[in-house]
């Protein structure tokens, strides 16, 4: 039934030497993987799945049929990677099944780092080869229907858990195939969370709740890996569970609780360049499925003018994140992205569809500590001559770094009583008026 091993393979607890065993480790695992992929045959394509109790109690049959002796830990070391090998990711298991683990990049096949509490560390985890690697990044992209090979070098993907995936091979990659993943948790961190983590304050807390609940419009902007999703994500929960949610993302990321969500996804186009449906697409689209809110995941191009029409035509509420260094920056972006949308609209008229459509800036930064931090809050309030006015409510200010090199700061209110708190009242909102107040902010 099975083919035989090497019989160096059948007493490998007996070898000298770490590195000849090592290697002899390797090669009966890749053997035994063959074989077990043999045995399950069909079973491991079907929807339902096999169990790793399964799999590794065909592997250790097939074991023992050989006569393959070896030591009970290398043995249990030798089901548990060939089990993931098997069901899972190869590698990539562990890292993905740790949660502490924010973010994992694959820099080819021999070096793979980590992201933990914002910083990065390197694993001395590898793959055995290129080839190795590919057979990884086929497995993740191939249940979605994707492909990669030289024609389509790169792709944005997501692991079954809801992970995003973004893998680059040879030639645009010179490394070797890379894979960056940023997690996915099951849990998602709320505004109490974010409080603990430093990342605002509660009277800043408070704010923010009382702008999403009085529908006001807010745009999430900082630079990548900052937090803008997981605080889009906290904003998106004080949203009241009776309003009718429309999401629309590249990468299907936003875990928004209350039940009456729709989740839009683009689409990418197909091997004969066809197909592709656009971010701009679906935000037009989601403009004839009676939407309350809006929440786009990201503008990033022409669809930053559908969303500014969608916030200055009764779509009150919506919310969003693009990427920029600062709240004023931001504006510069939008400008941009907008015009990008292919319409000969004079920029004045677009600077005035931002000054009405928006509401609040919130800015997040990922500081030298890995820190994240909401570091601005602030009001748009309009236009005075071409130029849209911002008004700072609450600001981080950095005032060193201590000894282990985390960041000192602290949080400040600017005393600017916002406008928009007529609105909030007109929501019937009451705001005590001490989270205004000037200086340090608890």
């Amino acid at each position: 039934m099975y083919g035989g091993f090497a019989p160096e393979a059948r007493k490998l607890g007996e070898k000298p030497g770490i590195k000849a065993k090592e290697r002899q480790l390797t090669d009966l695992k890749l053997r035994l993987h063959q074989l077990v992929v043999e045995e399950l045959g069909e079973r491991l394509s079907l929807e339902e799945g096999l169990s790793p109790e399964e799999v590794s109690r065909t592997a250790r049959s097939i074991l023992e049929l050989q006569g393959v002796r070896l030591p009970r830990p290398e043995q249990q070391r030798l089901l548990e990677e060939l089990v993931q090998e098997v069901l899972g990711f190869g590698p990539l298991t562990p890292l993905l099944e740790d949660s502490t683990i924010s973010e994992i990049m694959v820099n080819g096949p021999k070096q793979i780092y980590i992201e933990r509490q914002g910083l990065l560390e390197k694993t001395d985890i590898t793959f055995r080869d290129e080839r190795h690697l590919r057979q990884i990044i086929d497995r993740i992209v191939a249940p979605l229907g994707r492909r990669v090979d030289e024609s389509s070098p790169y792709v944005d993907a997501r692991l079954p858990d809801g992970s995003r995936v973004n893998i680059i091979i040879p030639p645009l990659s010179l490394n070797g195939p890379m894979i960056t993943i940023r997690k996915f948790f099951s849990t998602p961190l709320g505004i109490e969370d974010l409080i603990e983590k430093g990342s605002l304050t509660p009277a800043m807390a408070r704010f923010l709740e009382a702008c999403v609940r009085a529908r006001l419009n807010l745009i999430v902007s900082g630079g990548t890996g900052s937090g803008k999703t997981t605080l889009l994500n906290v904003l998106s929960s004080f949203i009241p569970g009776g309003e009718r949610i429309i999401t629309i993302e590249d990468a299907a990321e936003l875990q928004l609780q209350q039940e009456h969500v729709v989740r839009l996804e683009s689409r990418p186009p197909n091997i004969e360049g066809k197909g592709q449906v656009t971010i701009r697409d679906l935000v037009r689209n989601a403009l004839r499925m009676r939407p309350d809110r809006i929440v786009v995941g990201e503008v990033r191009g022409g669809e930053a003018l559908d969303m500014l029409q969608a916030m200055n035509t009764g779509h009150d509420g919506s919310l969003s994140t693009a990427h920029a260094n600062s709240p004023r920056e931001l504006l510069s972006r939008l400008e941009t992205m907008a015009l990008m949308a292919g319409m000969d609209l004079p920029v004045r008229a677009i600077r005035e569809q931002m000054a009405s459509a928006l509401d609040l800036i919130v800015h997040t930064a990922r500081l030298r500590d890995g820190s994240r931090k909401v570091t601005h809050i602030t009001e748009v309030q309009g236009m005075e001559s071409e130029v849209i006015v911002l008004q700072d409510l609450y600001l981080f200010r950095q005032t060193g770094v201590d000894a282990e090199g985390r960041v000192q700061g602290k949080f400040m209110c600017t005393g600017i009583r916002p406008r928009c708190a007529d609105k909030l009242q007109a929501a019937g909102i009451e705001l005590d008026h001490r989270l205004f107040l000037s200086g340090d902010n608890r």
